[in-house]
């Protein structure tokens, strides 16, 4: 909370003591009558993020893409990552919720969740510092509405020196601020699944130079997948209040979100054929793009808390976000300078669970943890007590529940421009400085648990009894801690950390004629302090106690061993990093429809908690054990030719990435069987980025490509991988949308595919590639009023976002996350 004071104290004392002169209001706005307002043409999409000053596309040496308000109701996705699914460059897995969504770009390697080379924006700052906080993606604390302007994304280029941790790309997602006056309301809801949603936003000038802009949604339901209770759950509203004066103009903004959401993450499959031509199917009666594995009779459980005191954990909850964030955003003219100064504090928290079963197999197998003649039964719902004695399919699964107690961050962007003429041209120079606070207060729990595969809210939890009668499980939980696989009681973390970021900038940009030439540099220091506490770091620390987990006055075969944490002894954190990124372009405005640009650009990337974790923190020195932890660098060289004219746009740009990581990423063994594999490597890849619009009359067409080769270049640890290809990364990926307007209708379809790539590194088994077709159609009876459908997936295609096993199993079972099948949604909207 210090930095937040500061902050806010600095930026009333400059705002209030400097005169207004000149103002450049960088946030992108469209008409609030969105249903009514035709597509705008290639050229009216400027671009104002990562780049010092807004300019037109083809006077920036940068690969950028903006979507905005028309392009974004097309989309028949509502999650972050769905969206970014339609940016050339960037690969998204994701099942369409916020949260549990990997992110990348331009081949760089998906190691875990979360985007760690790609940084996320709410209106010009971060939404959280570290893109990839284990358990905590950023886009689970973001959310897509009525109140969202455009979303602008620049891939490599200026957005490693305009901003901290994003060397790969930077996507800013811009609020309208009510230039014009107007709102709308729409309501929307499932067809053939139960998810209800409402969303509104108005805003207007209001005279004297002011104007507000106010929105959200509300949804509730039990989504796409069958569950068996209200897995959706919750929205968000944001406001912004912004005073214009003579050259510029100051803003205060609020935004409240509170929802949850399940978590689609990865489910049994069958899997046969061969590892090159493999045939994905699902269980008997268990399609996992239609049915959950959670239902309302393993939703809670017992365990212990963040004090070591007992609890009672609801996986309803499933991705809960709360933010409360409030910022001030302002910009004048200082002696023929404008300055801009952004800020923002979020109080941030939520919860992450997530059942994952580990081992898939005919119920007998299981019955070996009980010993010779040992029983199963059902542990809950109308088959309680009922003896299993058949083959059917058990699952021994492992519950993660994250308390993600606080996410809070400050965030202050503090810059001045001046355009000064020289020589005959336009020299531009930025200096700025920016500052944040990132907490990390979280704590890790897991808990085996055994329940059969019915799928869609039926799935209820079993239990083992030896031959003689004891309970070996606990309502279902065969163990507090993980009961295969891994060491016990290994991740039972508490992480209460503070990271504290200052990274001063600057750039020059000089252009004469046709010519434009600039670079930029920006020198990111970091200081990370506090503790955590798990007993993987030994020395005397005991990893597990007899602990009455129910409070049922007995110790029971599962609490004899119950993982504990050592809360009179945390292990330190104290240490500091620092790295250097810098940038540099040139651009050619060869006509009024063609230019071209080269660039070459270092970015580094600082890592959150993955590297004060029991494997990688020294408790003693309060230090990560290997320096080169601390940051990875990333360095890309891209050149593109850029053309427009009239109704068309064509953007083609030719990369080249690299980057060093070192990292933890979950994988599996031959068998299926999931482990946790520490890796430290360099990687590179090189490829192509389109992306196309063409209008005429009626008809829209906007494309998108990029092929991509990568390579894991040097594994450090087992150079086996040299040269092989990183897991997840398709040779090429695309998207289509074309759409047409025919008087009061609108329709078209959003289609995006990807070929097919490696499940894990070892590029044995092969992930399939797919195409989906989503569909739209908008009609206008009235003014103002338009009725939408919107079918995601229409054709109920097979989408594999990730596969687990590295080469098919024996047992011909492994684990994999889908996207939903066949998803029809309906709208009203009336816009005013």
């Amino acid at each position: 909370m210090r930095l937040s004071i500061a902050f806010t104290a600095a930026l009333l004392a400059t705002t209030a003591a400097v005169p207004a002169h000149a103002r450049e209001d960088t946030g992108a706005e469209a008409p609030e009558e969105s249903g009514e307002t035709p597509a705008p043409a290639p050229a009216a999409k400027t671009f104002t993020t990562g780049v010092a000053k807004g300019r037109d596309l083809l006077d920036t040496a940068i690969s950028a893409s903006v979507l905005d308000d028309h392009d974004l109701a097309q989309l028949s996705v509502s999650s972050i990552a769905g969206i970014m699914q339609n940016i050339p460059g960037i690969r998204s897995e994701t099942s369409d919720i916020d949260g549990y969504s990997a992110i990348t770009i331009r081949g760089l390697p998906l190691a875990a969740e979360g985007s760690k080379f790609l940084q996320l924006q709410e209106d010009g700052l971060p939404v959280l510092e570290f893109g990839d906080i284990q358990f905590a993606g950023i886009d689970q604390f973001l959310r897509a509405d009525l109140t969202l302007a455009q979303v602008q994304a620049i891939r490599g280029g200026s957005a490693s020196t305009f901003a901290s941790n994003s060397p790969g790309g930077l996507i800013n997602f811009i609020s309208r601020t009510g230039e014009t006056a107007g709102g709308t309301v729409q309501v929307s809801s499932g067809v053939g699944h139960d998810l209800k949603r409402i969303d509104f936003a108005c805003g207007s000038p209001l005279g004297q130079g002011w104007r507000f802009h106010v929105g959200g949604f509300y949804r509730s339901g039990e989504g796409p997948r069958e569950l068996g209770f209200n897995g959706f759950s919750g929205g968000q509203i944001k406001v912004n209040l912004t005073k214009e004066f003579e050259g510029g103009y100051i803003r205060f903004y609020g935004k409240y979100l509170d929802d949850r959401q399940p978590n689609y993450s990865t489910l049994p499959v069958t899997v046969g054929g061969t590892d090159a031509d493999p045939q994905i199917g699902f269980l008997p009666g268990y399609d996992i793009r239609e049915r959950a594995y959670l239902s309302p009779l393993t939703a809670s459980y017992a365990e212990v808390d963040r004090n070591n005191s007992p609890t009672v954990i609801d996986m309803r909850d499933g991705l809960a976000a709360r933010v409360a964030a409030f910022g001030l955003e302002a910009q004048f003219d200082v002696a023929g300078f404008t300055v801009t100064d952004r800020f923002r504090f979020s109080d941030i928290s939520g919860a992450y669970n997530d059942t994952v079963p580990f081992v898939t197999a005919p119920a007998p197998f299981f019955a070996q943890f009980g010993g010779p003649g040992a029983r199963l039964s059902y542990a809950a719902g109308p088959l309680s007590g009922q003896a299993i004695t058949d083959a059917r399919l058990l699952a021994l699964s492992v519950r993660l529940h994250a308390d993600l107690e606080s996410l809070d961050n400050a965030t202050n962007d503090l810059r001045a421009t001046r355009v000064w003429d020289v020589g005959g041209g336009k020299l531009t120079t930025t200096a700025g400085v920016y500052t944040s606070m990132q907490q990390i207060r979280m704590f890790w729990n897991f808990t085996s648990t055994l329940q059969d595969l019915a799928g869609g809210g039926l799935s209820a939890p079993v239990n083992i009894t030896t031959a003689t009668g004891v309970p070996v499980t606990d309502a279902g939980t065969l163990a507090y801690g993980f009961a295969v696989g891994l060491p016990f009681s290994i991740y039972h973390n508490r992480y209460d950390v503070d990271c504290d970021v200052i990274a001063p900038y600057g750039s020059v940009n000089f252009q004469i004629g046709k010519l434009a030439v600039g670079a930029s540099v920006r020198w990111d220091k970091g200081d990370v302090s506090g503790q955590v506490f798990s007993p993987g770091f030994g020395d005397g620390r005991p990893l597990f106690a007899p602990f009455d987990v129910n409070g049922n006055g007995q110790i029971s075969v599962d609490e004899s061993r119950v993982p504990i944490l050592p809360l009179t002894r945390p292990a330190a954190v104290d240490y500091g990093y620092d790295y250097l990124s810098w940038s540099a372009g040139v651009n050619y405005r060869f006509a009024e429809s063609l230019s071209a640009f080269a660039r070459l650009s270092r970015g580094g990337r600082a890592s959150a908690e993955n590297v004060i974790g029991t494997e990688t923190l020294d408790p003693l020195a309060g230090h990560p054990n290997n320096s080169d932890l601390l940051v990875s660098i990333v360095k890309q060289a891209e050149a593109g030719v850029k053309y427009r004219r009239g109704g068309l746009s064509l953007f083609l740009t030719g990369f080249w990435a690299s980057t060093d990581e070192r990292n933890a990423q979950i994988t599996a063994d031959a068998t299926g069987q999931a482990f946790v594999q520490q890796i430290e490597r360099t990687y590179s890849a090189k490829g192509l980025e389109f992306e196309g619009e063409w209008r005429r009359g009626p008809l829209t067409l906007v494309a998108g490509a990029t092929w991509t080769d990568a390579s894991i270049d040097e594994d450090l640890i087992d150079p086996a991988f040299n040269g092989l290809t990183p897991r997840h990364i398709p040779d090429f990926a695309f998207f289509l949308r074309p759409s047409a307007e025919i008087g009061t209708v609108t329709f078209g379809a959003a289609i995006n595919g990807t070929s097919e790539s490696f499940a894990q590194d070892t590029n044995q088994l092969v992930q399939p590639g797919y195409v989906i077709v989503s569909p739209f159609v908008q009609f206008r009876p009235a003014e103002g009023v338009t009725l939408a459908v919107n079918a995601f997936n229409l054709f109920d295609r097979l989408a594999v976002v990730s596969l687990q096993a590295p080469t098919i199993p024996a047992s011909g079972l492994t684990n994999a996350q889908v996207m939903n099948g066949r998803t029809v949604t309906a709208s009203l909207r009336y816009s005013f």
